[in-house]
């Protein structure tokens, strides 16, 4: 399915499939904002590998900002149905289609660094969640940390009665062990929801200071605890996929890998760049928990993460073996 038009601003963006009209144009859909330094990081290496290695024959068309439709909950229907060919989201989005996929996320399973090598190193434990669609890429963002507008936390007492947003059911189950009640939220609503007090904070990574403006509306942020780590994915339609020859697969499988650490990557260093700068913003605080007061939120996590895995076990989903599998065991 072709769309009319591709707006300004991404066509000044990214422009990489305009002179292929009668090529095999794949259609990315992503709900960040056309900003997000994942388009430079990730988006334009991806489509123009695909280009270069089938000499034109397939390109890649990026829709930012949720222009395909609205709803990052959508995204994984958005590929599995045709609306997009390739799409951008969040398995916690959909946590009961990725409950094998989402104890990656748990906190001391994976590290920041070697998160994504590790999955991407068993992703193929991960194939019957993705038996609709095709896996591209699958990485891990940085540590998500505790953003609150008004109120410090400095020790689990602080977070009793305070409504956190969370970007999963597992996320959630962690947050409830610390104390507070988990909101679920996709990231694009925690701006206004913490502005109108709906929320009192999020746990959310430090790249969204400024992919979704949320210095704005955040006073404090509190690290030093294991904490959770969320995952993304590059998802492709099965129909598109095999619209593909056998040569042209295996090229956009390879980028798509790519892309998982060349995101991973991103990732990491514009958190690093966001949290340094917040803190050197006045009248903002990062607070690192002290040892006594980490090792409460450690242990309550801990227990938290026991239960989701002999849980997931129970089911059969193998959780033990998937994790020991991802902390290299």
């Amino acid at each position: 399915m072709k769309l009319k038009t591709l707006t300004a601003a991404l066509a000044a963006t990214f422009t990489l499939a305009a002179s292929f009209a009668s090529a095999e144009d794949l259609k990315l859909a992503d709900f960040q904002p056309p900003t997000h330094f994942v388009v430079d990081s990730t988006y334009k290496p991806f489509a123009a590998t695909i280009a270069d290695k089938t000499g034109g024959a397939v390109t890649v068309t990026l829709y930012m900002g949720g222009e395909i439709g609205p709803g990052p909950a959508e995204q994984y229907n958005r590929a599995l149905e045709g609306v997009t060919d390739i799409a951008f989201g969040l398995p916690g989005y959909t946590a009961a289609n990725f409950p094998k996929t989402l104890l990656a996320e748990l906190p001391g399973v994976i590290t920041a660094e070697n998160g994504t090598e590790r999955m991407l190193a068993n992703i193929d434990k991960l194939s019957d969640e993705y038996k609709r669609v095709v896996l591209l890429g699958l990485w891990n963002n940085a540590p998500n940390l505790l953003f609150t507008g008004e109120k410090p936390i400095r020790s689990m007492d602080d977070l009793k009665g305070l409504k956190i947003r969370v970007p999963s059911r597992n996320a959630g189950l962690v947050v409830e062990a610390w104390g507070a009640t988990p909101v679920s939220m996709p990231a694009p609503e925690i701006y206004n929801a913490m502005q109108t007090g709906v929320i009192d904070g999020a746990m959310i990574d430090a790249t969204t200071l400024k992919a979704f403006k949320l210095a704005e509306v955040t006073k404090y942020i509190t690290q030093g605890m294991d904490t959770t780590m969320s995952d993304f994915f590059l998802i492709m339609n099965r129909d598109s996929f095999g619209d593909l020859t056998e040569d042209q697969q295996k090229i956009v499988l390879d980028a798509g890998r790519t892309a998982a650490v060349n995101g991973n990557k991103a990732w990491l260093s514009v958190a690093d760049k966001a949290l340094a700068d917040f803190a050197g913003t006045d009248g903002k605080e990062v607070i690192t928990l002290a040892p006594e007061e980490a090792a409460k939120f450690n242990a309550a996590s801990s227990a938290a993460v026991d239960k989701i895995i002999a849980d997931a076990d129970a089911q059969g989903l193998e959780a033990s073996a998937f994790v020991n599998a991802l902390k290299g065991n």
